[in-house]
């Protein structure tokens, strides 16, 4: 861009503001060639010196520059970009701070004038010496932060000091703040990014220090010799402000500003700014004190940081230990890490969590809608589309337009595959970033807006901003992802290990399957044999109705498993259901199979629900067939049935002692060992609880085991299911 070019808001991102042209007018500049010649001067140096200047280009005459001056430039070593030195010159009555550094052209000097009561050293020195004994004794970073700008308002006489920290986005948020009583508060306000170019973010971290001691002033253009191209200020205390940032601290009423800048680790990370609302002078003096105290600030915010950092990486270490023990004892993922989602959404800085496998899903913030859409939607991804198990956006933009509108204002997602064979899903969600600012942007005072209109004021120049990130949330981190990544591992071998031990148990399972149903198919090609030399019809028919449904119950179990492994569900189909019929049929179907098992039924007259009424025959089953093999032989199975508003609850209980922790913590595992060979139930798979429970989930309900002394019960909960 032209320096020469008209700054408008369309352009000002691109303005040159390291090469304007000109000085601010409380001082003089003056820039040499290594070899003695004058290359520029401001075009009010030769007046606020009160030397005769030579032409422009022409060797400077020793005899005009005192021994000061001279001794100055000579102390500037080719090369040495950026590093200044300061100097006291005496100009017959007059004192100025000479600044003098090297641009890596030209050697440049800098005046400023020394009012005979801007400085009381060493009152000066006992403040800035409390300031730095105050900051070392802050372990806080918001400590750090008050300190800083209280000091810092003391030390320069300014009516507002504010620490502003950046953001991701290069916003940034007022997180400290020391004022004058009558100003109104900017604490906790945030500012969009274009408040601060980034053309202006890269000269704060090579200057760390901008005083503009009156805004209303007008610049001083520089003069040079023909031919050069425009002067480098990156360095220079006295360049001059764009049009645009002095428009903008006029709409506020801002008639001076500094700011000092907080680098950490090479970045920007914030600011102190300061605020009068009437020009402002700041001795070079007490400016340096500031960036001195500054870079005392940076050094104690960065270890912050790094003890903050350290210490997060333990907790997120902590919490992925403890995640995969539960995963390894846990039979699915959602139970596993289903605790765990609160810890999980604050270690992520997330604000929701789906947790999905074989085809079952948990939600937290989010509906149960949107993670079923979402998981649907990663469960078409192809591996190529993800780095290592992990995928993440910040965007709704390049997702399925169906999709984006289910998911509304959850734009942030960092998914990782837990499950490389089941498909299962751990999900973190964040908002909207619109909607989680906390910026207190509505100032009761209505700014003056300048020729340029309300955008150069906070309030304007954030509504613009929140336009632009629409549909966009705070990105993950670098450590976020890397988090993301060991727990993500730690979960696919925990995962691998499971299916290990699950292949194991399949295949015994298996084996036990091929056996059992060898008895039955042996019983009915007997049955069939004697039937063909006419013997007793009646028994052997009843001897093949016992065999033929022991192997449907084994073959429909299995079929089940491979349904539910699959991914498929159990599939079922809701209609109204008369819960008491449900439960005496099945209590009919007990007795007749088992005709010494006895039953204490607690029931209504009626209860309808909406449901599968086979698959709740089949839970039913499972139940009533479980507790009459491990209840005791004397005692009657109890079965109870009521209504909880519009909830349904169906209890079976047998009478034994309690199941054993160790036990009853994988009661709905299927292919468990120990269901093999079980004394009390030798023709079970050990499938049956698992696949009760299943049936209770795609109700949307659930299935619990508790110990009632003397009672074992299981509990199914319908919810929402009672019609009328």
């Amino acid at each position: 861009m032209n320096p020469q070019a008209e700054v408008t808001l369309d352009n000002c991102d691109r303005e040159p503001i390291h090469i304007p042209g000109a000085t601010q007018d409380h001082g003089a500049l003056l820039a040499f060639t290594d070899d003695g010649r004058l290359a520029w001067a401001s075009g009010n140096a030769a007046e606020f010196l009160g030397a005769r200047l030579p032409e422009l280009g022409a060797p400077v005459d020793p005899a005009m520059l005192d021994g000061q001056l001279r001794e100055a430039l000579a102390s500037l070593a080719e090369g040495m970009a950026g590093i200044s030195y300061q100097h006291e010159v005496k100009r017959g009555d007059a004192t100025f701070d000479l600044i003098a550094h090297h641009n890596g052209t030209l050697r440049i000097a800098e005046f400023e004038r020394r009012e005979r009561h801007d400085l009381d050293l060493g009152a000066f020195a006992i403040m800035a010496h409390r300031s730095l004994g105050l900051l070392r004794q802050q372990r806080g970073l918001q400590g750090l932060l008050e300190v800083a700008v209280q000091e810092l308002r003391a030390l320069t006489g300014f009516d507002r000091v504010m620490a502003y920290r950046f953001r991701h986005d290069a916003s940034g948020d007022v997180v400290a703040e020391s004022r004058r009583d009558d100003l109104e508060p900017f604490l906790n306000r945030r500012y969009p990014a274009g408040d601060i170019p980034a053309q202006a973010r890269r000269l704060y971290v090579v200057n760390t220090l901008r005083l503009i001691a009156d805004v209303g002033s007008r610049p001083v253009p520089l003069a040079g010799v023909g031919g050069q191209g425009p002067l480098d200020m990156s360095y220079c205390a006295l360049r001059s402000v764009s049009p645009i940032h002095i428009e903008y601290l006029s709409n506020m009423g801002v008639a001076a500003s500094m700011s000092v800048s907080i680098v950490v680790g090479g970045q920007l990370w914030g600011m102190l700014a300061c605020h009068h609302m009437e020009p402002r002078q700041v001795p070079y003096a007490v400016r340096m004190a500031c960036d001195v105290l500054a870079q005392l600030l940076a050094n104690n915010v960065q270890s912050l940081l790094a003890s903050e950092h350290a210490q997060h990486m333990a907790v997120a270490t902590s919490l992925r230990a403890r995640v995969i023990e539960q995963t390894l004892h846990a039979e699915d993922a959602l139970q596993a890490l289903g605790p765990f989602a609160g810890e999980l959404a604050t270690t992520f800085g997330a604000q929701g969590v789906v947790i999905a496998e074989n085809g079952h899903t948990v939600a937290e913030g989010a509906t149960p809608a949107q993670a079923q859409a979402l998981v649907k939607w990663l469960d078409g991804l192809e591996p190529s589309g993800m780095r290592e198990g992990l995928w993440s956006t910040t965007t709704l933009t390049g997702l399925p337009a169906d999709l984006a509108a289910c998911l509304s204002h959850w734009c942030g997602i960092l998914a990782l595959r837990i499950d490389d064979l089941g498909g299962g899903w751990l999900v973190l969600l964040r908002r909207e970033q619109i909607e989680t600012i906390a910026w207190g942007g509505r100032p009761e005072k209505n700014y003056v807006n300048g020729p340029l209109g309300p955008r150069l004021t906070p309030r304007g120049s954030f509504d613009v901003w929140k336009e632009t990130v629409r549909g966009m949330a705070v990105p993950w981190t670098r450590s976020e992802l890397e988090m993301a990544g060991a727990l993500r591992d730690e979960l696919a071998r925990a995962a691998n290990v499971r299916h290990a031990e699950l292949g194991r148990a399949r295949n015994q399972m298996l084996a036990v399957l091929g056996h059992d149903l060898r008895n039955p198919l042996q019983t009915i090609a007997m049955a069939a044999h004697v039937l063909e030399r006419g013997e007793d019809s009646a028994k052997l028919g009843q001897r093949i109705t016992r065999s033929s449904t022991r192997m449907e119950r084994l073959i429909s179990q299995v079929l089940d498993m491979s349904r539910l492994q699959s991914g498929l569900g159990l599939g079922v189909k809701r209609q109204p259901v008369d819960m008491v019929h449900l439960v005496e049929e099945a209590v009919q179907e007990a007795t007749m199979a088992h005709p010494g098992t006895r039953f204490e039924l607690q029931l209504p007259q009626a209860l309808v629900v909406q449901a599968d009424g086979d698959r709740l025959m089949q839970l039913m089953d499972n139940l009533v067939g479980n507790a009459r093999q491990h209840g005791a032989p004397d005692a009657p199975l109890v079965i109870r049935l009521r209504r909880e508003g519009n909830k349904a609850i169906v209890q079976v209980a047998n009478t034994a002692a309690p199941i054993p922790p160790d036990v009853a913590g994988t009661l709905f595992t299927p292919y468990k060992r120990s269901s093999l060979g079980n004394e009390r139930n030798r023709g079970g798979l050990g499938l049956g609880l698992h696949i009760a429970r299943e049936i209770a989930l795609a109700h949307g309900g659930s299935l619990s085991y508790a110990y009632e002394d003397p009672l074992v019960v299981f509990t199914l909960e319908l919810p929402g299911a009672v019609l009328g």
